[in-house]
């Protein structure tokens, strides 16, 4: 074929040198299919040292800048672990002042720094990161490894097999696409709670999970076997975050004998938790992760560094989960969005390291990209207790000492600079939970019963549910499996042991066991109407509460195990008893959820649980024991004893003191070992998919998992450029914290919705349907489910709350998808307009992908979170935000306009940040700011996506 090269713009033609001079062209030689996390790192027992990209690194080694700075690590014994870039033998006294997250960023550009990818002037900012990070500068940055989870793993199986597909077309060698770095992919969020309270939930929800899912996992199966240095984790093993902290961090990669340090970016955004173990991580979109794959370097802007200095020590009782939700309160208040916070000081030898992964595994809550804690002794013992052998943990500490990456609270602390900073004193901290609707809306304990009762007086809003006076204390019948039963505003129908936030930490775990067991030896019970599920992340936690011989009191207390992985935090609570969802539904009784989760964003939970609160799991064991969310624990029992005594929540609750002891005695490295020996064999179900290799993969028509997306539709050598977008229609207008949970499709499939439909026509029954997540391989269900959420607020609708929106031509009330299908039809383009904080929540590529299939052009906010605004950039959606001070409403805008963005015609007019003025039908004119924030996002926008520019580079650089 002839290859037509258009005049790409300055951003572009640099961007497709480096592009040209990177591995991407060289396919790895030899297939990483085994479960063998790294091959070639430092990390669990019995690691080979075998890494696919050895040519690229020894290549890149020998014309990189900073050569004369490679060092030989030797063994305390003699020999050597093997060599790495010395930041001391730089002599620069700039390093010792820069926080450790930034060091990191600071070996990575010099490792990588070729003149090319990474320059010496990239260098040279992070070294000067001091003065620079006030300056929005951009660096590349190319993590070590990408971390996969299930739901966003299959969207990005599913590019790489069409880009694979695209490639072939373009008469181009499809083997090209292939990830350049590890890839880690965890099946974790498969687990819907069908079946709860019995003795065989995990194989009664593993079963129907596989009837589910089958094909879905077949297909991540064949991309473990179709594409190299991919390591697929089997249904069953866990949730990816806990999987990561307990076996598949390297802390330290040995590559070949070139050591670095781990680094991660993951498709959720709480791949932060693996922060607590000192791997810096954090969430990207789908988008961003797969360019990272195939070896691009990832853009980023420098980040300020907010100091968290800590200090004492938590009073007895007081849990990591009252902690991070206090510390989540303190950082979004200070505002934290798109830096990194880092903890120091003396508070951190009295915290474990699950601890400290309780506080990182919620950076997004708090805004943050990352919580970070540095390595020190706590991270040597948790190695060494989750079962890494003696020499890899010896090497990871003689590596981070040589290269001051290592904090020893023993030695005199050298003065570290931070962008600002903030104090807590651990003491001060009291036991708390999060709720009804947003996770950084901490409620002290102590104040629960006041803050609910206000929540029902208060106006619809975060913080509120307008109940009228006279409805408060209504009553709805019901019938319980034949039993008369009754429910209020308030009660609990949904109590989750769940979440990679807590089930990671003994402590919280087998405090919940305690409380169970004193409850039951008081002979309290709980109802059994109401929802109670047990989900470690990883099966660890079975062995110590088996072990410790408390498991069988959470059984009694209904908390039977249901499964290893994401359950009811991210929507797979399943079903309420029937007649309990009508009489919740028919008498509008706002109930409740009480989960150990991280997010309890509206909608998100369960479609009947208005009210949803986070709490640490021996809370969980008490709210369901109470009932209710309307108790104040200090003055009213939590139950009634079997000698009918008042039973105070007091009277069950154990001491740090029995928590520690319990941990002590029941946590042991053997049971690390066994776990992960035992996943890499996988399970009887997962070991009978069939397996196969081919190159391409054979698209089904008809499936209703697993669909070719159109992303390549059309594609041509030439890129596109930017598109104009003149007299557009407002499809939905929206004000403050619209969540990726209300607009990227999650949870259950309602039974009106389109992609019901779509199912239904296709004859897939209601009780096959099946969650969004296990189906986000099928853009067609996903693009119906964009802005799909029963909780959606459109201003359009005049306070009718739904997923609906107004035709403006028409005036006609439509679903969101039915509406922009429409606008589509008729040849019109659509925009959104958004208030502050628009996109926070979990790192959704459908978030972007959802928008841009319905034709979405630009997106004008107060604010953007940082990831969804990266990723509508990624798809070719416009991020635009208002000028301080300005919004929607302060310039009078209705969203029946007709809006014109006036963006140049050539991307080499086009700078990061700057100005451009939009106009409307009505002669309203008001300027925005471009937040394309860098040269890489220009050059994305300018191919149309993230995917057709690597696919154009690609070829490009092989001719």
């Amino acid at each position: 074929m002839t290859i037509v090269k258009s005049a790409f713009s300055r951003q572009s033609s640099r961007l497709s040198s480096l592009f040209a001079a990177s591995a991407i062209a060289r396919p790895c030689s030899t297939p990483s299919t085994n479960l063998d996390p790294a091959a070639a790192s430092s990390s669990p027992p019995s690691r080979s040292s075998t890494f696919s990209f050895r040519r690229f690194a020894s290549s890149m080694a020998a014309r990189n800048s900073y050569d004369s700075i490679l060092t030989s690590l030797s063994k305390p014994g003699g020999g050597e672990f093997g060599k790495y870039y010395s930041l001391p033998s730089l002599n620069d006294q700039r390093i010792d002042r820069l926080p450790y997250s930034i060091r990191i960023l600071l070996e990575s550009a010099i490792r990588n720094c070729d003149e090319f990818q990474v320059t010496g002037k990239d260098v040279e900012k992070i070294l000067d990161w001091e003065n620079t990070a006030t300056k929005q500068v951009e660096i590349p940055f190319k993590p070590a490894r990408v971390l996969l989870q299930d739901f966003t793993g299959v969207p990005a199986v599913v590019d790489l097999a069409c880009m694979r597909d695209a490639m072939n077309k373009l008469n181009s060698d499809p083997k090209k696409i292939n990830p350049l770095v590890p890839v880690d992919l965890v099946i974790d969020h498969s687990v819907q709670v069908d079946v709860a309270r019995s003795e065989n939930a995990v194989e009664a929800n593993m079963g129907l999970e596989f009837q589910r899912n089958k094909e879905r996992f077949g297909f991540l199966k064949w991309g473990s076997n179709a594409f190299q240095n991919m390591l697929v984790v089997p249904p069953g093993s866990g949730i990816v975050h806990q999987v990561n902290l307990e076996y598949l961090a390297r802390v330290v990669f040995n590559n070949n004998g070139l050591l670095y340090p781990d680094s991660v970016v993951g498709t959720d955004s709480h791949t932060t938790m693996v922060d607590g173990l000192g791997v810096a991580g954090w969430g990207v979109g789908g988008i961003e992760a797969e360019a990272a794959m195939l070896g691009q370097p990832m853009s980023m802007v420098l980040p300020g560094v907010v100091g968290f200095k800590l200090a004492g020590k938590l009073q007895n009782g007081v849990t990591a989960t009252d902690l991070v939700l206090t510390v989540t309160q303190m950082l979004r208040k200070h505002g934290v969005v798109g830096k990194f916070v880092e903890f120091y000081g003396e508070g951190l030898r009295e915290l474990s390291l699950a601890d400290r992964a309780t506080i990182a595994n919620m950076s997004p809550e708090y805004g943050a990209t990352m919580g970070f804690f540095p390595v020190d002794s706590a991270t040597l013992d948790y190695l060494k207790l989750t079962g890494r052998s003696d020499d890899t943990v010896a090497m990871i500490e003689s590596y981070l000492r040589a290269n001051k990456m290592f904090v020893d609270y023993n030695e005199p602390q050298a003065e570290r600079v931070y962008s600002s900073y903030l104090e807590l004193n651990l003491e001060e901290v009291e036991p708390c939970i999060s709720g009804p609707k947003r996770p950084h809306d901490r409620v002290p304990l102590k104040e629960m019963k006041s803050d609910w009762l206000s929540c029902l007086d208060n106006k619809v809003g975060f913080k509120g549910f307008a109940v009228p006076k006279e409805s408060q204390s209504k009553v709805a019948d019901f019938s319980f499996q034949g039993t008369p039963a009754q429910v209020k505003h308030g009660d609990v129908v949904i109590a989750a042991i769940t979440s990679c936030t807590n089930t990671s930490n003994p402590s919280v775990m087998l405090g919940a066991a305690l409380v169970a067991k004193k409850a039951c030896e008081f002979g309290l019970e709980v109802k059994p109407w109401i929802k109670t599920s047990l989900a470690p992340g990883s099966g660890v936690v079975k062995k110590y509460l088996e072990k410790s011989d408390l498991q069988k009191y959470l059984n009694q207390l209904g908390f039977n195990i249901v499964g290893y992985g994401c359950t009811t935090c991210i929507g797979n609570s399943g079903d309420l008893d029937e007649a309990l969802s009508a009489a919740i539904s028919e008498n509008d009784i706002v109930a409740a959820a009480v989960l150990s989760g991280n997010r309890n964003f509206e909608g998100r939970v369960n479609p009947y649980t208005r009210a949803n609160y986070l709490a640490s799991p021996p809370l969980v064991v008490a709210y369901a024991l109470a009932g209710t969310v309307n108790i104040d624990f200090e003055k009213e029992p939590i139950g009634i004893s079997k000698d009918g005594k008042e039973v105070y929540l007091r009277d069950i609750w154990p001491s740090s003191e029995e928590v520690a002891n319990v941990v002590k005695s029941s946590v042991l490295p053997d049971m690390f070992r066994s776990t992960y020996e035992a996943i890499t064999k996988g399970n009887p179900m997962w070991n009978q998919l069939s397996d196969s290799s081919s190159t391409l993969y054979s698209w089904d028509s008809q499936s209703t998992y697993i669909h070719e997306p159109p992303y390549f539709k059309d594609m041509t050598m030439s890129p596109p450029g930017p598109k104009p977008v003149k007299d557009a229609y407002c499809l939905l207008n929206f004000g403050d914290s619209i969540t990726t949970d209300h607009i990227s499709p999650a949870g259950s499939i309602h039974k009106d919705s389109p992609a019901a439909k779509y199912l239904l026509d296709r004859g897939v029954e209601r009780r096959e349907f099946n969650s969004y997540g296990s189906r986000r391989g099928n853009d067609e269900i996903m693009a119906r489910g964009t802005f799909a959420n029963i909780r959606l607020v459109n201003k359009l609708l005049k306070g009718e709350v739904g997923p609906k929106t107004v035709h403006v031509p028409s005036g006609e009330k439509f679903s969101v998808f039915d509406a922009a299908t429409r606008y589509k039809s008729d040849g019109q383009d659509t925009i959104i307009l958004a208030g502050a904080e628009y996109g926070s929540g979990s790192s959704r590529d459908w978030a972007a992908k959802g928008p841009m299939l319905l034709g979405v052009k630009a997106v004008i906010a107060k604010s953007f979170e940082r990831i969804h605004r990266s990723n509508l950039a990624g798809m070719g959606i416009i991020p635009l935000c208002f000028k301080a001070g300005e919004d929607a409403e302060t310039l009078g805008l209705t969203g029946h306009e007709r809006f014109t963005i006036n963006l140049p015609s050539n991307v080499s007019d086009i700078k990061p940040g700057q100005n451009i003025t939009v106009t409307t039908d009505t002669g309203k004119s008001f300027e925005c700011i471009v937040r394309f924030d860098t040269e890489v996002e220009l050059a994305y926008y300018n191919h149309g996506g993230i995917l057709p520019y690597v696919i154009r580079n690609l070829i490009s650089a092989n001719h």
